[in-house]
């Protein structure tokens, strides 16, 4: 089995969906990973999406891009990420998607910088998640897409750092809509062993999140590539692998280089 390469949206070059997915096919990727910006914007590209689904185009996930997310200290802030992340769900639903990620948040807070402290206890921090993944796991699961979570690195979040943190949650609010984002950039940092995390969250791991030990393309750090899909593979993972990262380079070789070595490091199917 091979595990199909996602490419984002904003990285590809071209005019519209259906250019930038014909590039991607011609590097090796088979969909197009879409972003998800605040006021509803997504819901507004509807028309844009169609026509793209209707054209050919793969899209299978969404990643949502905003200032503020679901665990944000302003409960209006936070119900507003809740809301755009309902919108996204039933748009991602329409276009054939499989479904739409978030952090709990970006570039809120971090305990690793001054103050070090957040303004809300540790406790107060599970019980907005949890209000926020459950709504968005019902919703998911009536639309019939998942709701992905996300870890990051301790420098860009306080409150869902390791897979584990995450799969915590997806456990706490107990539907199976609600899953794990697996980001190798983030994993690097956090992660004592990437391998036995990715093992331990197995049963929750939903979407697979690409870039290398730097941030940029696969190929251009120090990541052990062939080790990584190995285990994806002996976990029979069946989800998507999306390129997120910044591009070193000419941007058309640069999704080249990452995309050979995505697909050369991926366990070749040998012949009974």
């Amino acid at each position: 089995m091979t595990i199909p390469l996602a490419c984002q949206e904003q990285l590809l070059p071209g005019a519209d969906l259906p250019q930038k997915f014909a590039l991607a096919l011609a590097l090796g990727y088979h969909g197009v990973e879409l972003r998800g910006r605040g006021d509803l914007e997504f819901a507004r590209r509807l028309p844009e999406l169609r026509r793209a689904r209707n054209a050919g185009v793969v899209m299978p996930t969404v990643c949502v891009e905003m200032d503020h997310f679901i665990g944000d200290f302003d409960p209006g802030r936070s119900r507003d990420a809740v809301a755009n992340l309902r919108s996204q769900l039933s748009v991602i639903a329409e276009i054939g998607g499989i479904g739409a990620m978030t952090p709990a948040a970006w570039g809120m807070f971090s305990r690793r910088l001054p103050p070090f402290e957040p303004p809300r206890s540790p406790a107060g921090d599970r019980q907005v998640l949890l209000d926020a993944l459950g709504e968005l796991g019902e919703h998911a699961r009536a639309e019939g897409v998942s709701l992905f979570l996300e870890p990051l690195n301790r420098y860009e979040d306080h409150m869902v750092n390791r897979l584990d943190d995450a799969v915590a949650l997806c456990a706490a609010v107990g539907l199976p809509s609600v899953r794990v984002v697996a980001d190798t950039f983030h994993m690097n940092i956090e992660e004592d062993d990437v391998h036995a995390a990715l093992r331990a969250a197995a049963p929750y791991l939903g979407h697979v999140q690409v870039s290398d030990s730097n941030r940029y393309q696969p190929g251009a750090g120090h990541l052990n590539w062939p080790a990584l899909l190995r285990t994806l593979h002996d976990l029979d993972y069946r989800g998507w692998l999306a390129l997120e990262c910044r591009l070193r380079g000419d941007r058309v070789r640069a999704l080249q280089q990452a995309a050979t070595v995505l697909r050369h490091a991926q366990p070749r199917q040998v012949a009974a």
